[in-house]
């Protein structure tokens, strides 16, 4: 079910997938939105309820002004204060694992456990990919065909407007809060006190080894688990991700 709320103005949408189960929320990454989580969200049900935030300037929600980082840290916030919920779990894949363990070192209070999807600590990363994005095409077939390899990653983002196929962000926001993104943010990361389990990409091209590996040594209360995949595992092994996350879930109701 699709709902929304305001904050500051400006309208944030969410996907709740429903179900007796108990809530745990999701953020999404760059270039997607909360209908990435749908598969996740079936092979979890009906113990747990998945409710994913289509961050500001993503999928249904409006476009913002700024995309820096307490910006997103308070629309997470908004987001748990209007669902009314307590402690529950949080998942967050790229700029959704930034926003989530930031949120969960500033607000521990509401974060029970926490799982980050290949994103580092400490970013320098590229936004070439963004910059080179199509910025429309006459159909869906030519959108796709513009994209490669890569389409079946921003899919769930394709929209159709007016002038032809594009997508649900827009791409000098997404350059403005990947420029915001970058820089060091060690000390969100070491801070964080619930469980926390980093998920990383084998073949991963953002979030290199050495990195990951001192990531769960530095935050002591981290484990790290590596799955035969590229940045976004929960895209390429849908089914062992399902089994990781829903594992590390189960260890916090036991």
């Amino acid at each position: 079910m699709r709902s929304s709320f305001t904050v500051g103005g400006r309208k944030l949408s969410y996907l709740d997938f429903g179900g007796p189960g108990s809530p745990f929320l999701a953020l999404h990454g760059h270039y997607n939105e909360a209908a990435a989580f749908a598969p996740l969200a079936a092979a979890l049900a009906p113990r747990w309820r998945l409710i994913a935030l289509d961050q500001r300037g993503h999928g249904e929600s409006d476009r913002a002004t700024r995309y820096a980082r307490d910006d997103y840290v308070a629309d997470v916030l908004a987001f748990h204060q209007w669902l009314g919920l307590g402690p529950v779990p949080l998942i967050g894949h790229s700029l959704g694992g930034v926003n989530a363990y930031q949120f969960a070192a500033r607000h521990p209070a509401r974060v029970s456990r926490l799982i980050v999807e290949d994103i580092g600590a400490d970013l320098d990363l590229s936004w070439s990919f963004t910059l080179a994005l199509p910025r429309t095409a006459p159909t869906r077939a030519a959108l796709v065909e513009a994209l490669g390899p890569t389409a079946p990653y921003l899919e769930c983002a394709f929209r159709q407007t007016a002038g032809g196929w594009g997508f649900s962000f827009d791409i000098d926001d997404t350059f403005a809060s990947q420029q915001a993104l970058n820089g060091n943010h060690w000390s969100d990361w070491t801070s964080v006190s619930c469980p926390t389990l980093l998920i990383r990409g084998a073949h991963s091209d953002v979030l290199p080894s050495p990195h990951a590996h001192a990531m769960t040594t530095r935050a002591p209360n981290a484990r790290l688990v590596e799955l035969p995949t590229g940045h976004v595992t929960h895209h390429d092994a849908p089914e062992r991700f399902a089994a990781v996350v829903g594992g590390f879930l189960a260890e916090g109701r036991k």
